[in-house]
């Protein structure tokens, strides 16, 4: 078993022991003020790194594009099961953006706006978008938009799984980096990543059986 795979499993089999350690209150604080407080003192017991800020930044790019494309299933007439499998990925993505938004605003962090595009990076003066592992190219996202019906159905699902083994990819990529995942939120966060986007990859290869 490599480095990567025993942090991962390290933090999964640990997300239970993290969620239930006694979180600090700050009594005469309200809104941002006790948000920024209540970071500094998890940061002071689960330090983050520049890892932990890169894999929450890019993973709103990663979401993002997740998001556009669920959007697409109720006018390019998607079955109901699709339909169904998009509001879960549309709902839990959408919360997911704004805890990783917050996480970084909390922790004096630039917080990038989402861009289904990926990561904007300016180098030699030009503006170059980079995309996260898993992302759709411009060409697939057009094949994907010109796509209705049964076909629409069949390509979601395999450029759904294409994003979600991304996503599973940059959180062994965020564990092989030392030191990096000790923050609870980053810490939980990555392991429900790992969990819910594993899992549901295993329903969209099922879903991918019995396509017309």
């Amino acid at each position: 078993m490599n480095r990567a795979r025993r942090r991962l499993f390290a933090v999964l089999s640990g997300v239970a022991i993290v969620a239930a350690c006694a979180r600090g209150t700050h009594p005469n604080l309200t809104g941002a003020e006790a948000a920024k407080a209540k970071a500094r003192t998890d940061s002071a017991r689960w330090p983050y790194t520049a890892a932990d800020i890169h894999f929450m930044s890019t993973m709103i790019h990663h979401h993002a594009q997740a998001i556009v494309m669920a959007k697409m299933a109720p006018t390019h007439g998607a079955s109901e099961s699709v339909q169904r499998l998009c509001e879960r990925i549309i709902n839990a993505q959408s919360d997911e953006i704004a805890m990783m938004s917050r996480w970084l605003q909390d922790r004096n962090q630039p917080v990038p706006a989402p861009n289904p595009a990926g990561e904007t990076m300016q180098m030699g003066g030009m503006t170059h978008t980079m995309l996260m592992p898993g992302m759709l190219t411009e060409e697939q996202m057009k094949q994907l938009d010109a796509a209705r019906g049964p076909d629409f159905d069949r390509l979601f699902l395999t450029f759904m799984i294409q994003h979600h083994r991304g996503a599973v990819q940059m959180v062994q990529e965020l564990v092989s980096n030392r030191g990096a995942a000790n923050d609870e939120t980053v810490f939980k966060f990555a392991a429900d990543v790992n969990v819910d986007q594993t899992t549901e990859i295993n329903r969209m290869l099922e879903m991918l059986l019995v396509a017309p």
